[in-house]
């Protein structure tokens, strides 16, 4: 501000400066343009309207030299010496000169500004000079310069002034979002920050970062709800565990009963191994780490192998288990992890033998650039209100689909869709049963 200010002085400083010099010429002009006329239109001898041009008036005058440098005619003017010097004279003597000096005949050590201009009279080469003080020009200057002086710091200061009030109440939903932010925490993570009223960039600033708080909660909530859940799942099993082995040391009389109760422990182990494998995928999946090596896999050998794998558990739950291949001469072929692959489809058919009915089919549909891997029962299906929610962790529809498992298996297929960048679904069948898929990028066969 400053700096705006002194450059602001100064040009107005040049500006008046110029404007009076601008001025001052103009009127040296026309005086000695009417002198000249005046001169011409005369005789040989000065006439009573030369001799009154001539005569000095306040902070002006007037003079007519020869081409030496003396006065001409010097009775019909004012006593005095001649305006111009010898250099000044020669200076004069081509065209009209402006010349600044200090001091000139009746103007004793002020600064005047003279206009010389040569003309042709009769058998005469003359000089006529005009001029006029510069003092009142020179005061006005200087009284400009001390205002500007003296009003500079003042526009300075209150121009401060206003730009720190006004600075001070644009930051001020800024300091409000700052105070409001050390007060939330993860106890009182429900707190927002306040929103200026303005539509302008801080609104748009506590907006977003209202947005993120949001999803910093929800966050928030489902770490507690999965930390919560885990715990509760873990518990069930380890006190199993430990009830098992209590029997086998206290009533353990003979060698099958603790054959018995050593099988039900493992079991139990067993159980809680797969909850832990299985929190520690999802675990991996909310870092964004969860390791996949996409291959070119057909569909065939995956169902295949799955088939085979949860035949047994099947028989022994009566239930058919169907594989439909797909058409083709290389059939349908998948870029995806194996292992995560054939574990997303495991859970998906585990959990129709758990919770479905009739036959369990596999079969797999092409689409442009996927493919979809389903896995459908002929059961009751899912509940419609549990649709919406049945890949979030530790869901279980039980009420319709009966009992059993952690809530996790179907939150592990959405896990492994998404490393893959595809996406897993369901819905219930229009004759009844679920279906549930997961899409997968197509592959090239090998």
């Amino acid at each position: 501000m400053a700096m705006v200010l002194a450059a602001t002085g100064l040009f107005l400083r040049l500006r008046l400066e110029h404007n009076l010099d601008h001025s001052i010429n103009q009127d040296l002009q026309t005086r000695s343009n009417a002198l000249v006329s005046l001169i011409r239109t005369g005789e040989l001898r000065f006439g009573e309207a030369v001799r009154s041009a001539l005569r000095s008036r306040g902070t002006s005058f007037a003079q007519v030299l020869s081409s030496d440098g003396r006065l001409f005619e010097p009775r019909a003017q004012e006593v005095g010496e001649p305006a111009l010097s010898q250099p000044e004279v020669l200076q004069s003597q081509g065209r009209p000169t402006f010349i600044v000096r200090s001091g000139a005949p009746g103007l004793s050590g002020e600064p005047v500004r003279l206009l010389a201009t040569p003309i042709d009279f009769e058998r005469h080469r003359l000089i006529v000079v005009v001029g006029t003080s510069l003092a009142a020009r020179d005061d006005a200057l200087t009284s400009l310069t001390t205002l500007l002086l003296i009003g500079g710091p003042i526009a300075l200061l209150l121009s401060s002034l206003a730009a720190y009030w006004t600075v001070g109440a644009a930051l001020r939903p800024v300091e409000a979002i700052r105070l409001r932010a050390t007060e939330i925490s993860a106890t009182e993570s429900d707190q927002r920050l306040p929103v200026a009223p303005a539509q302008d960039e801080l609104r748009r600033l506590g907006e977003t970062l209202n947005a993120m708080l949001d999803r910093l909660e929800a966050a928030l909530r489902r770490e507690r709800a999965f930390v919560d859940d885990a715990s509760h799942e873990l518990r069930t099993p380890l006190a199993l565990h430990k009830s098992e082995l209590e029997l086998a040391l206290r009533y353990g009389e003979s060698r099958e009963e603790l054959r018995a109760a050593i099988a039900s422990a493992m079991e139990e182990a067993d159980r809680l191994s797969q909850l832990a494998e299985n929190l520690l995928v999802l675990a991996r999946s909310d870092k964004g780490v969860l390791p996949v090596e996409p291959e070119p896999l057909q569909v065939s050998e995956l169902f295949a192998t799955v088939a085979g794998r949860l035949s047994d558990r099947a028989r022994e739950a009566d239930r058919p288990l169907e594989v439909d291949l797909p058409d083709g001469p290389d059939g349908l072929v998948v870029a995806a992890d194996r292992l995560r692959t054939e574990q997303a489809l495991t859970n998906l058919v585990e959990n129709a033998l758990r919770h479905g009915g009739g036959p369990v089919r596999l079969w797999a549909r092409a689409r442009a650039e996927a493919v979809e891997l389903h896995v459908s029962d002929a059961g009751a299906g899912f509940p419609p209100d549990f649709l919406p929610h049945a890949f979030e962790r530790f869901r279980r529809a039980d009420a319709a689909r009966g009992e059993g498992g952690a809530g996790l298996g179907l939150a592990i297929v959405d896990a492994v869709a998404q490393a893959h960048h595809g996406r897993a679904e369901a819905r219930n069948e229009p004759n009844g049963g679920a279906d549930v898929w997961i899409e997968l990028a197509r592959g090239a066969p090998d």
